[in-house]
């Protein structure tokens, strides 16, 4: 327990076990904050993901530990992203070092889970947050077996962030609302790449998640109910070389994933990773983008909590999120525009065919 806490109440109870709110406590707890996490899953928390950490992410893996903790059985390294039209034509950019990693989900989460504990933060599963409240000098999250004092919340609670709701911060979806369907499939990688195929109103990525294993995801414009089948059979190419695979998860959706948010702090409350905000998936930098608000966090909070946690005490993480958001915002929306005009994306694509360096360098700076 730091400096400041009072007995029987922890500088932070997160809620929500994921990738985010599970970096957060390794790191805070690193840090000699008391940390306890709320997950309402009894295990590792699987969600449907394309499961591609890019540069940045890696780096913050390594930064916490956990990178030297996943095997090749469960993850694998990406060299490069591949921009591949039903057509055949093939976009090949390298990424910038130290690469990309292909991770299934559930070894991350498991992974970070026990670099959390063994950092000292208390992880406890089986604990659905039913409500929150303030109360003087902290805050409250109550389960149906325990209230857990804190001085301040972190929600990272993913894209339908109960916690945000009940503050009041939730912004309602607009514009076209996307969805998105993963698969594992039983086949070795046949490249150290993530593709991502194109076709009308639909992407499908493929990402190595060990050595004999992929994910295949579809993200879409939900005008009709599709099935993962249907999804795939828009993708003759793909389909052809997946043809035999055997199902190696069950078929998980989410959406809609845009989501907004009217702030991401409150009086002794933060919002992280997809409670904070989100635009879209199809540039594959929603992990790298928690785990770096998640280490920028925790190295703040101390310095929040010793003014008393309030929203302005926390101003500075609002603005450290903006900083990392603003950028990841900007590629995602250049990228959902090529998919929505597939003649300029035809032409852009066939430009980095031809001369990839430019937009190497534009991928360096958007996911380095």
């Amino acid at each position: 327990m730091s400096a400041g806490a009072e007995p029987g109440r922890r500088d932070a109870v997160v809620i929500g076990g994921g990738p985010a709110g599970l970096a957060f406590a390794a790191a805070a707890a690193r840090r000699g904050l008391s940390v306890t996490v709320l997950e309402r899953a009894e295990g590792p928390v699987d969600k449907a993901c394309g499961e591609g950490i890019l540069p940045a992410g890696v780096r913050a893996l390594e930064e916490l530990g956990v990178a030297a903790r996943l095997g090749p059985d469960d993850a694998a390294p990406i060299r490069e992203l591949r921009w591949i039209e039903v057509s055949g034509a093939t976009a090949r950019l390298r990424l910038p070092a130290p690469g990309g990693l292909g991770v299934r989900r559930l070894a991350l989460s498991a992974a970070l889970r026990a670099r959390a504990r063994e950092a000292g933060a208390e992880v406890l599963g089986g604990e659905e947050v039913t409500e929150h409240r303030r109360e003087a000098g902290g805050v409250v999250a109550v389960t149906r077996a325990r209230e857990v004092r804190a001085r301040m919340l972190v929600a990272a609670d993913g894209l339908g962030s109960p916690v945000r709701r009940r503050e009041g911060l939730d912004l309602p979806p607009h514009g076209l609302l996307r969805y998105g369907l993963r698969r594992h499939l039983a086949i070795a990688p046949w490249a150290d790449a993530v593709e991502v195929h194109f076709s009308e109103g639909v992407e499908a990525y493929v990402t190595p998640a060990g050595r004999g294993r992929v994910g295949v995801a579809f993200l879409f414009e939900r005008r009709r109910a599709a099935s993962f089948e249907e999804l795939l059979a828009g993708f003759p190419a793909l389909a052809r070389r997946l043809e035999g695979a055997a199902p190696d998860s069950a078929v998980r959706g989410a959406g809609p994933l845009a989501r907004g948010t009217r702030a991401r702090v409150a009086d002794r409350l933060a919002l992280l990773g997809d409670a904070a905000g989100y635009v879209d998936a199809v540039t594959g930098e929603g992990l790298s983008l928690a785990f770096a608000c998640a280490l920028g966090l925790a190295e703040l909070l101390p310095g929040a909590l010793a003014r008393g946690a309030t929203a302005e005490a926390l101003r500075p993480y609002e603005r450290l999120w903006a900083a990392h958001f603003r950028p990841y915002a900007a590629w995602t929306r250049l990228v959902l525009g090529l998919g929505r005009h597939p003649a300029l994306r035809r032409r852009v694509l066939a430009l980095a065919c031809w001369q990839p360096a430019p937009f190497e360098r534009l991928v360096a700076r958007a996911v380095g």
